[in-house]
C-alpha cells in the first residue's frame, strides 16, 4: 500500500480494511478494533502502536513495514503505557522484560502512590490547581534603593483578556495584587457604558501578559520577580486580567483527563490474586551475629580484552562511599587466552557483623605485563594514563571494572552465584585501580562486555539481614548504658578550643586521624555548638564498626535540623548511609519551589549515587514534581536528556514512568515538546547533510530549511506547545521567514516563534544538535547561584544567566537574549578594516552611545560596570577559558554577559603543549574605556565591587556555595578536570584582610 507520510495510524488501518474487503477471506479478519499495528522503530526494538492518533512520520519505523497483530484486552491501559514509553524514550515492555524483583516492587509501589495522587488532584479546587501549575516566581531581599530610585511607584500596562482594551496604571510598589486588580477594573469600567456589567474582582485572576504566570491576591508587587526585572530594566510591566471561566475551563479539561483514566482503572480492576497459604514467619539471622570474616569466591572471567602475553589479575575492595573499609584482596595471575579461571576465595579483613548497610564491593580486572624501558611507539598511549607499577619490572594496566552492593535492596546479605558484566571506560582518578564512585549497575551490553563470575557464600542456614532501625537504636541505648559517664561528658577547655579551630577551618581541608578521633569523642559538643559540622562528624565515624554506626544513628535523631543549603552537602557520594541521606532530604523539604529549582540539576545528578531505586531522594523529587508543574517539567527533561546513558537508563526510566503516572494531564504537553524537538533535529540533519555532501550554497540551504518548516507535518508539530526552556511560555507557531541556521560546525537552528499569549511578541530559541550542553547548564546554574548570593547581600551585578536545557544525547535548546550582540560584531561594524576592528577601543562605547542617550547612557555605563565586575569574578572562580570577542556579548541596555562555556574548571585549550590561556579573566582595554568614560571614579567603583564580592564569599556562614561546589565536584561533566582551589582562596581571610580597601 502507498500512504502519505502524514497519515495517522488510524487512517492507515482504515485504508487497509478498505483494501482487505476485496479479498475472499475478509470475513475471518474480524473487527478492526481487535487489531493493531507493530513495527521495528529507530532503536531496533519492536514497538506496538497502541496510540493510533500518531502519524507515520512521527513513528518513523526503521523499515516501511507495519505488521498487523491481534490486540489483547486492556486497551486503554496499553495506550497509556505506549504513550509513556514513547515519551520517556524507553518502552515499558523493556522494563517488564528485566525480570528484576526490585524493579517490579518499585513500579508497583509507585503505581499505587500515583493513583492516590491523581485522586487527590480530583479533590483540588481550581485555585489550588492554578497555584500548583502556574504560580508566579517570587524573590526575597530588600529593594529599598530601587524603590527609592523609582520614587516608590511603577507604571503598569494592563490588558483585558476579553477585549482589545489596554490601560496604563501608576501604582505604589508596596500595593498588593488585590489593590491593583481593583484599580484595573475601576479604570476598565470607565471605558464601558454603565449598563455593561464587567463583574467583580473575584471573577478575575491576574496574569503576566506574555506567559502563564499568575499573581495571587496575597502577593505584594515588589515580591514578584517579573516586576523586579522590569524595574531594573526601566520597562513597563504588562499584566492581563483573565476571567476565571478561562482558567476553570483549563482546570476542568485536566480533571476530565484524570477522571477518564481513573474510570477505566475502576471499571477494570486487576484480577484478584489467589489466596495465599499461610506460611510460617520466615526466620532470619541478624548480620551482627555473624562474626566470620567477609569473603567471596572468585570463579572465572570471560571475554577479557588483553594481549596474549599479559597475565590477568583481579583486585577487589570493600568501600563505604570513598572510604576503603579494609585492605584490598588480590587474586592470583591467570595467563589463559580465552577463559581465565581462578576458583579462589578472596577473604577481607573485616567481620561480616561490621559491614555497613551501604557497603559496596568493587572489582578491577587488570593486565600484568613486563615493564618496557622505552617505547617510541604512540600506540595505546591512553593506557599509560592508568598504569601503576606494583613491583620492579611489572606494570599493571586496568582492563575493566564493576561494582555491586553487599546487601540487596531489602537489606539481605547477598548469596549465591552472580555474573557481573563489566565496564571498560575508566575515570581520571582511581583508588588502587578500583572505581568506588562508579555505578553499581552492570553493563547492559552483555554481548561484548567482560564477564566476571563470583559467588557469595552462605554464613547461615537462614537469610542474613541487616537489623531494622529500631534494633539499631536499641543497640545504641545498650552501648550508652554500658559506657561510663565520662564518655558522654564534655571535653576540657583545651579540647574545645582545638575542636572549634577544626570546625572553623577551610571546609575543603582534609582531617587527620587524630582530628577525626577528637571530633568523634566530642560529638555531643558538636551537636550543641557546631550543628553545621555534621559532614565532618560523618567523615570521622568508623563505619567498619557497627557499634559506632549505631551510636551515630541515635545521635542523628536528636541532631538539630540543618538549613536546606547546608543539607545539600550530605547528598554527596562521601555520605552513602541511607539514614543520613534521609536526614538530608527531610531538611530539603523546607525549600520553596523556586529554591528547589536552583538545585534541581544537582539533585538529579546525585541520584546516580543511590544504589537502590526506592530511596528518600527519589520519593522527594517525585512528590515535589507532582505538586508543582514547573518542577515536574524540569525534572522530566533533566532525566530524559540522559536516558541514552546505560548506567542510569533504568533508574531514570522508572522515575519518569512514576512521574507520568502521577501527572497524567502533563503527558500530552510533554509529548508535544518531544515531537517538536524530533522535527527540529530532522531539519538540522538535513542542513548538515547538505553542507557536507553537496557544498550547496547558503541561500539554497536556507530555502530548503524554510520549505521543510512549511510542510504540513512540521507546522502541526511545531505549533501550539509549551516552551521546553520555560513551560509558562506558550509558543503559537514558527515565524518561518525569520528563521535561519548559524554558520558554525554543528549548524545550530535559530527558530523564531510567535508568542501565543501576547500578539506581536516573539520568542527566539537556538536548537543545537551535536554539542553537549550539560556543561553550559552546569555553568549557568552556578552563575544563578552566585547571582542569588549577591542579591541576598543587596548586591545586584546584573548577571544574565540565560536559559539552557539539554534535551538528549548532544542536543538541546538555548534562549536567545534579546537586543544583544557580540563584541566581535560591534567592533566589525565600527571599522572599515576587519583586521583593525579589534584595536578600536572606542567601538563599544560608541555603540552604547548610539543605543542610549542622556540619562539612559549613564544607566547603561553603570549596567556595564556591574555586569563586567560580576563576570570577571565568575569566570575566574569557575576557571572558564576560551574567552574571546565572539563569546562575550553586550545588550543595548549595557549588560555584558558571556556565552558558550565549553572550557570550564581549568580545562583550557592548548596547542603543541602550550596553553592558550594567559590571564585569569578577561578585562580588555575597550572594557576599561567604557567603565571609565573619562572618569577614574568609575574604575574605583569597579574595584570596590570586586572586593565586595570576595568578602561576601569569604563569610564562614556562606555554606550554600560550598555545598553546591562539593556536589559539582562529583557530578561535573566529563570534560571537567577538577575545581580550582576556590574555597582555599576565599576562606584564607587572615593573609589578605589587611589589604582590604576602605
Amino acid at each position: 500500500m502507498e500512504v502519505p507520510r502524514e497519515s495517522t495510524i488510524q487512517n492507515i488501518k482504515l485504508l487497509l480494511w478498505k483494501e482487505a474487503q476485496t479479498y475472499p477471506l475478509f470475513s475471518l479478519l474480524g473487527e478492526m478494533e481487535g487489531h493493531m499495528f507493530e513495527c521495528v522503530n529507530q532503536a531496533a526494538v519492536h514497538e506496538e502502536l497502541e496510540d493510533e492518533t500518531r502519524r507515520l512520520c512521527d513513528v518513523r519505523p526503521f523499515l516501511p513495514v507495519l505488521k498487523l497483530i491481534t490486540r489483547n484486552c486492556g486497551r486503554a491501559e496499553r495506550i497509556l503505557d505506549s504513550k509513556i514509553g514513547v515519551l520517556i524514550g524507553k518502552g515499558l515492555h523493556e522494563l517488564d522484560a528485566l525480570q528484576d524483583q526490585e524493579v517490579k516492587d518499585f513500579r508497583s509501589k509507585m503505581k499505587r502512590i500515583s493513583e492516590e495522587k491523581m485522586q487527590c488532584m480530583q479533590l483540588m479546587s481550581w485555585g489550588e490547581w492554578l497555584r500548583s501549575c502556574y504560580s508566579m516566581t517570587l524573590e526575597a531581599g530588600s529593594l529599598e534603593n530601587l524603590i527609592d530610585k523609582h520614587e516608590g511607584v511603577i507604571k503598569i500596562t494592563m490588558h483585558y483578556d476579553q477585549s482589545q482594551d489596554t490601560s496604563s496604571l501608576k501604582v505604589s510598589l508596596h500595593c498588593t495584587v488585590t489593590e491593583l486588580m481593583d484599580l484595573a477594573l475601576k479604570k476598565w469600567q470607565t471605558t464601558h457604558v454603565p449598563e455593561e456589567d464587567i463583574g467583580f474582582r473575584s471573577d478575575y485572576v491576574l496574569r503576566v501578559s506574555r506567559k502563564l504566570e499568575f499573581l495571587f491576591e496575597d502577593h505584594h508587587l515588589n515580591q514578584c520577580k517579573y516586576i523586579r526585572d522590569c524595574l531594573l530594566t526601566n520597562e513597563s510591566p504588562h499584566l492581563t486580567l483573565v476571567h476565571c471561566d478561562v482558567v476553570k475551563a483549563m482546570f476542568e479539561k485536566e480533571i476530565s483527563t484524570i477522571g477518564s483514566v481513573l474510570a477505566w482503572k475502576t471499571s477494570n480492576p486487576p484480577l484478584p490474586l489467589p489466596p495465599k497459604k499461610r506460611l510460617p514467619t520466615q526466620l532470619h539471622t541478624c548480620v551482627w551475629k555473624v562474626h566470620s570474616l567477609f569473603r567471596i569466591h572468585l570463579v572465572k572471567g570471560n571475554k577479557v580484552n588483553a594481549e596474549d602475553a599479559a597475565k590477568i589479575q583481579v583486585r577487589a575492595g570493600l568501600f563505604h562511599g570513598t572510604e576503603l573499609l579494609c585492605k584490598t584482596a588480590v587474586s592470583s595471575e591467570s595467563s589463559s587466552r580465552s577463559e581465565h579461571v581462578w576458583n579462589k576465595t578472596l577473604e577481607f579483613d573485616i567481620a561480616v557483623c561490621d559491614l555497613p548497610r551501604m557497603a559496596r564491593l568493587c572489582f578491577a580486572i587488570y593486565a600484568v605485563m613486563d615493564k618496557v624501558k622505552k617505547q617510541r611507539s604512540t600506540k595505546n598511549t591512553h593506557l599509560n594514563k592508568y598504569q601503576t607499577i606494583r613491583k620492579a619490572g611489572k606494570v599493571h594496566y586496568p582492563i575493566a571494572w564493576v561494582n555491586t552492593m553487599v546487601f540487596d535492596y531489602r537489606g539481605q546479605l547477598k548469596t549465591g552465584d552472580i555474573i557481573l558484566h563489566c565496564w571498560s571506560s575508566f575515570p581520571d582518578e582511581l583508588e588502587e585501580m578500583l572505581n568506588p564512585i562508579g555505578t553499581i549497575q552492570t553493563n547492559p551490553y552483555t554481548e561484548n562486555a567482560t564477564e566476571l563470575h563470583i559467588s557469595f557464600p552462605e554464613y547461615s542456614t537462614q537469610p542474613v539481614v541487616f537489623p531494622a532501625f529500631d534494633k539499631i537504636l536499641e543497640k545504641a541505648a545498650e552501648i550508652a548504658g554500658a559506657s561510663d559517664s565520662m564518655t558522654m561528658g564534655r571535653g576540657g577547655k583545651k579540647f574545645y578550643i582545638e575542636l572549634k579551630e577544626i570546625m572553623e577551618r577551610d571546609p575543603l581541608s582534609q582531617l587527620c586521624e587524630n582530628e577525626k578521633d577528637l571530633i568523634w569523642t566530642l560529638r555531643h559538643d558538636c551537636r550543641e555548638n557546631f550543628p553545621q559540622s555534621l559532614p565532618k562528624l560523618l567523615l570521622s565515624v568508623k563505619w567498619s564498626k557497627h557499634e559506632d554506626m549505631a551510636q551515630l544513628q541515635a545521635l542523628l535523631q536528636i541532631w538539630p535540623k540543618l538549613s536546606p543549603r547546608d543539607a545539600l552537602e550530605l547528598l554527596d557520594f562521601n555520605y552513602p548511609d541511607q539514614y543520613v541521606r534521609e536526614f538530608a532530604v527531610n531538611c530539603l523539604r523546607d525549600m520553596s519551589d523556586d529554591e528547589l529549582l536552583q538545585y534541581l540539576l544537582q539533585l538529579v545528578q546525585v541520584l546516580r549515587y543511590e544504589p537502590y531505586y526506592d530511596c528518600a531522594l527519589s520519593r522527594f523529587l517525585l512528590e515535589r514534581a507532582q505538586s508543582s508543574r514547573k518542577i515536574g517539567h524540569f525534572l522530566f527533561w533533566h532525566l530524559r536528556s540522559e536516558m541514552y546513558m546505560p548506567a542510569v537508563s533504568v533508574h531514570f526510566a522508572l522515575i519518569l514512568e512514576a512521574y507520568c503516572r502521577g501527572c497524567i494531564p502533563h503527558i500530552e504537553v510533554l509529548k508535544k515538546q518531544v515531537e517538536a524537538l524530533s522535527k527540529l533535529k530532522a531539519v538540522n540533519e538535513l542542513i548538515k547533510f547538505g553542507t557536507i555532501k553537496t557544498k550547496t550554497k547558503q541561500a539554497h540551504l536556507k530555502e530548503a530549511m524554510m520549505t521543510c518548516l512549511r510542510q504540513t507535518g512540521f507546522i502541526e508539530t511545531l505549533s501550539d506547545l509549551h516552551s521546553p526552556l520555560n513551560p509558562n511560555i506558550l509558543l503559537a507557531g514558527v515565524n518561518v521567514e525569520r528563521c535561519k541556521y548559524m554558520d558554525s560546525k554543528m549548524k545550530p537552528l535559530w527558530i523564531v516563534y510567535n508568542n501565543k499569549l501576547l500578539g506581536g511578541d516573539t520568542v527566539d530559541i537556538i536548537f543545537k544538535n551535536g554539542d553537549d550542553l550539560r556543561q553550559d547548564m552546569l555553568t549557568l546554574q552556578i552563575l544563578r547561584l552566585m547571582d542569588l548570593l549577591w542579591k541576598e547581600a543587596n548586591l545586584d551585578l546584573r548577571i544574565v544567566p540565560y536559559g539552557c536545557l539539554a534535551t538528549g544525547d548532544h542536543s538541546g535548546l538555548i534562549e536567545v537574549v534579546s537586543s544583544a550582540d557580540t563584541i566581535a560584531n560591534i567592533q566589525k561594524t565600527s571599522s572599515n578594516m576587519a583586521a583593525a576592528a579589534a584595536f578600536n577601543k572606542d567601538a563599544l562605547l560608541n555603540w552604547l552611545k548610539d543605543k542610549n542617550s542622556g540619562d539612559a547612557l549613564d544607566k547603561a555605563i553603570e549596567e556595564f560596570t556591574l555586569s563586567c565586575a560580576g563576570y570577571c569574578v565568575a569566570t575566574y572562580v569557575l576557571g572558564i577559558g576560551d574567552r574571546h570577542s565572539d563569546n562575550i556579548m553586550v545588550r543595548s541596555t549595557g549588560q555584558l554577559f558571556h556565552i558558550d562555556f565549553g572550557h570550564i574548571l581549568g580545562n583550557f585549550k592548548s596547542k603543541f603543549g602550550i596553553k592558550r590561556e594567559r590571564v585569569p579573566f578577561i578585562l580588555t582595554h575597550d572594557f576599561i574605556h567604557v567603565i571609565q568614560q573619562g572618569k577614574t571614579s568609575n574604575t574605583e567603583k569597579f574595584g570596590k565591587t570586586l572586593w565586595h564580592w570576595v568578602k561576601l564569599m569569604r563569610r564562614p556562614s556562606n555554606s550554600s556555595g560550598r555545598s553546591l561546589m562539593k556536589l559539582c565536584e562529583r557530578v561535573g561533566p566529563p570534560k571537567s578536570t577538577g575545581w580550582p582551589t576556590l574555597w582555599l582562596i576565599l576562606h584564607d581571610q587572615r593573609k589578605t584582610q589587611h589589604q582590604a580597601p576602605n
